[in-house]
């Protein structure tokens, strides 16, 4: 305290100064029109400058949440706009000839509507996933069409997803026909062309030609009769000679498959509860055939 009084009365007449320049300061401005006017402008436009470089100064360090709500916003807006753009893409399709033979073939089926969400196309063994899972009443075994005609068939379904087994994959084999002949086989994918694939075992005596229809066969639960697969392309001879290979032009364009749906068979239960007693009658059988041996 005595340090602050010994240099308060050091510079005592410093300070007295200070306090009459203030005091002349105010008089002078509140008692005088124009030096006031003056004063106010100087204290006002010093005000807006030092507020400006403020919020300059404010805005440059908010520069990073800024363009972290910009870019959120943007992800956004983008998202709606493809979803926009697919949606009126869907309204405005016209069904081809195909789309609607498929529809009437599956009129009396149950149908889920689903989308892909990966679609894997240049792989020896191409697989599917699509949004729709057991919790949809999805089951493996179950077939996918789409407007193309069959896609393919579940094989493992989770809750909200399933993975499907395409035609584009060496693993495929579904039951088909050729319309309108009754010939029929399994038809497989090469691995090779996308959009080709091939039937063999076909009777040397069938009159095939280029451009017949091949479609599902019904004998499986699989998929109904009827369902378009695809065009022959063209007739050679199977790996042994013995009967014709069917070269087929899928009706799927798997490159841009997006919506699809799962035929949901009305007599899958039935079915599965009679496969299972078959299966249990077999093993009853062949318990029975090893006791007999012993």
């Amino acid at each position: 305290m005595k340090t602050f009084l010994d240099f308060l009365r050091k510079y005592n007449f410093f300070f007295l100064f200070l306090l009459l320049e203030a005091v002349s300061f105010i008089l002078l401005f509140r008692f005088n029109s124009y030096q006031g006017s003056v004063w106010y402008t100087a204290a006002n436009n010093t005000a807006a400058t030092v507020n400006k470089l403020y919020y300059e100064a404010m805005s440059y360090l908010n520069l990073g949440d800024v363009n972290g709500r910009l870019t959120h916003q943007n992800t956004l807006l983008t998202q709606e706009n493809a979803y926009l753009r697919a949606r009126l893409g869907e309204l405005s399709h016209q069904p081809t000839p195909t789309e609607l033979n498929v529809r009437q073939t599956l009129a009396n089926y149950k149908l889920l509507d689903a989308v892909v969400v990966s679609n894997s196309t240049k792989k020896t063994n191409n697989y599917i996933v699509i949004d729709k899972g057991s919790s949809d009443g999805v089951r493996p075994e179950m077939g996918v069409v789409g407007g193309g005609g069959v896609v393919g068939i579940v094989y493992l379904t989770g809750p909200h997803y399933s993975l499907v087994i395409p035609v584009t994959n060496r693993k495929s084999s579904i039951s088909c026909r050729v319309r309108g002949l009754g010939f029929f086989g399994y038809l497989q994918w090469s691995g090779e062309k996308l959009l080709h694939a091939y039937v063999n075992d076909i009777p040397r005596y069938a009159k095939i030609k280029k451009g017949s229809i091949v479609e599902t066969s019904g004998y499986s639960a699989v998929f109904p009769p009827g369902i378009f697969i695809g065009r022959v392309n063209s007739v050679g001879n199977s790996p042994d000679g013995q009967s014709y290979r069917l070269d087929i032009t899928l009706g799927t364009d798997f490159a841009t498959l997006r919506n699809v749906c799962v035929v949901m068979t009305p007599y899958q239960a039935e079915i599965d509860t009679l496969k299972a007693h078959a299966a249990e009658q077999d093993a009853h059988d062949a318990l029975n055939g090893l006791e007999r041996i012993q």
